[in-house]
């Protein structure tokens, strides 16, 4: 019900907008027939209606699809990017949620490896096709710009905005010789002293991440040998060597899908805190969550001294297990031992000063932490009195049994057709929002361009991978927040990933469509950003493991130090 009503709202404010009027006064006009006997009774008015006037000047604003609507107003095209952009944002996040549900339904291997990296790829590859494919050959080669930005504009983002904040929510002291690796936030900002520690397989992901950008040295030899007769061999060189290097890229995910088992421990980790939360909701003495959606302090401190038995202000093991005892989980196996496990992983998330006990500040943080995770997954509103119930059902539906793979066992699906036809849905959902609504954000973006004049380019290189990617980016931060070395090497491990699906899989649609309409290949100043960025950081974090905070700051750099390079080679140096 709530997905209806996030998708509901933009479609009637596109539909209002679609049939939008305007009406003139048209004076009657005198001329020497005959007269009536009513020219002087003064004048007489008419109204007309007439369609809009981006339907009357067609040659400068063309409806997609014939009805929705357009303009070549500033703030009429700004007010359409938001909206189309956050059709594109809610197609992104159901293929994510889909895919997501497909794997803990099926385990990792074929559905993991193969359709995964493909389907989160899907919106920028959808978009990337509809900026070249109709219109004439002059249309398509100025609207393929558009595909280009959001191809460098979505890797830059994730390399450099994305990657600089994975460090800073992540960020943990280096001076503890367990820094970095046991979830203990920094409470200073040492540039050198604290940061992020991942492990070498996060290493190998940069180092795949790095080769995946070997088409776009292929496409631009012409253009560095100054032999641009080769252009369309080039061309179909790269291509052949992206869809190759796709289908190997997808073959190790299959063989080998140790990310989509940390993906899959992290959503077991979920579901043991979603059931934790869930059970103390029902043994608090109100509500954990006040009515603006912030943890309540007065309930929580209740809570504490409800669990602390003897009153010295600290939580032990003891007490802890004991409570765990009475809350009598259901429905979960949590080995032999339920309330000694739940108490040792609970002690583990909230014991910041490894004294094997919790004080009230280390409870409620900890506590507090569970409770913006669970908001960030399930929106929170007014009378949300089920809220903790869905946020369990949303985590006991992203996990299946791994046997002895994992570090707590959850709950087996009790209706498995009924969860496999809600992911087949919400893949067939957001395929179809991709679909339908690409084309007229690549006409919003184009039209915004016309209207501003800033280039399309620096529009779709900004905009449109808010659109795409957003969804990646906030569980990426919601990971890193974890601040352990386990969900920090799954967080960078996902980044790595999806820029070499933006490397292979993008860039395959791109050239493709670049060959097949015979576009001419003109992109020097945007391959050479891509191919800087994802070199420098790729190599970066190939052969090192520990990212200090002032890494963070280099990566920040990179993404405003893009758009000047671009603009240098194109509207200074003339490369395009």
């Amino acid at each position: 019900m709530a997905r209806a009503r996030l998708l509901l709202v933009p479609l009637l404010v596109l539909l209002f907008f679609s049939f939008a009027a305007e009406s003139r006064i048209v004076r009657t006009i005198v001329t020497d027939l005959v007269s009536d006997g009513s020219e002087g009774q003064g004048p007489r008015y008419h109204f007309l209606l007439h369609p809009a006037k981006s339907t009357v000047a067609a040659s400068s604003c063309e409806q997609t699809y014939g009805f929705l609507p357009c303009t070549t107003t500033i703030l009429g095209n700004l007010f359409l990017l938001i909206v189309y952009g956050y059709l594109m944002f809610l197609g992104a996040r159901y293929l994510s949620e889909g895919s997501e549900l497909l794997l803990q339904i099926l385990g990792p291997g074929i559905v993991g490896g193969l359709f995964l990296p493909v389907l989160g790829a899907l919106p920028d590859a959808l978009l990337i096709l509809v900026s070249g494919l109709s219109g004439s050959k002059e249309t398509a080669q100025d609207q393929v710009l558009i595909g280009m930005g959001l191809l460098a504009g979505s890797t830059v983002m994730l390399l450099t905005v994305l990657w600089g904040s994975c460090i800073v929510v992540g960020k943990s002291d280096f001076s503890d010789a367990t820094a970095g690796t046991d979830g203990r936030g920094s409470k200073r900002c040492d540039l050198s002293g604290s940061g992020v520690t991942t492990d070498k397989a996060t290493s190998i992901a940069a180092r795949i991440m790095v080769f995946s950008v070997i088409p776009f040295v292929i496409v631009q030899l012409p253009q560095a040998i100054n032999h641009s007769s080769w252009s369309s061999i080039a061309i179909m060189i790269s291509l052949i060597a992206a869809v190759v290097m796709l289908i190997s890229y997808c073959v190790y995910q299959v063989v080998a899908p140790w990310i989509q088992k940390r993906r899959l421990a992290y959503a077991k980790s979920k579901y043991f805190s979603s059931t934790i939360l869930k059970h103390l909701h029902r043994r608090a003495l109100g509500r954990l969550l006040d009515p603006n959606g912030q943890p309540d302090e007065s309930i929580i401190g209740k809570l504490f001294h409800l669990i602390d038995e003897d009153k010295d202000a600290h939580i032990s093991h003891a007490e802890l297990r004991a409570f765990f005892i009475g809350l009598q989980f259901d429905h979960i196996d949590l080995r032999t031992d339920a309330p000694t496990l739940a108490a040792i992983k609970t002690m583990e998330e909230f014991d910041s000063s490894h004294d094997n006990q919790l004080d009230y500040k280390e409870f409620f943080e900890g506590l507090s932490r569970w409770l913006h995770q669970a908001k960030g997954v399930i929106p929170f509103g007014h009378g949300s009195s089920n809220f903790f119930d869905r946020f369990h059902q949303h985590a006991a539906n992203e996990v299946s049994a791994l046997g002895d793979e994992g570090d707590e066992a959850t709950e087996s699906f009790d209706n498995y057709p009924k969860v496999l036809l809600k992911a087949g849905g919400l893949l067939v959902l957001g395929t179809v929002i991709a679909a339908i609504f690409a084309d007229p954000l690549v006409d919003a973006v184009d039209n915004f361009s016309s209207a501003t004049s800033i280039p399309s380019f620096f529009i779709s290189f900004i905009a449109m991978p808010l659109a795409t990617n957003s969804s990646e980016a906030v569980s990426a931060l919601i990971f890193a927040s974890r601040k352990t070395q386990r969900t920090a090497s799954l967080t960078f491990s996902e980044i790595y990933g999806a820029v070499t699906m933006n490397n292979l899989l993008c860039l395959a649609v791109f050239l493709a469509l670049v060959y097949i309409r015979g576009l001419t290949w003109d992109f020097t100043a945007e391959v050479l950003i891509i191919l800087i960025v994802v070199i420098i950081m790729g190599l970066f974090a190939s052969f090192r493991t520990k990212f200090p905070l002032w890494t963070c700051y280099v990566a920040y750099l990179f993404y405003p130090l893009s758009l000047v390079l671009v603009y240098v080679f194109d509207y200074v140096l003339g490369w395009s």
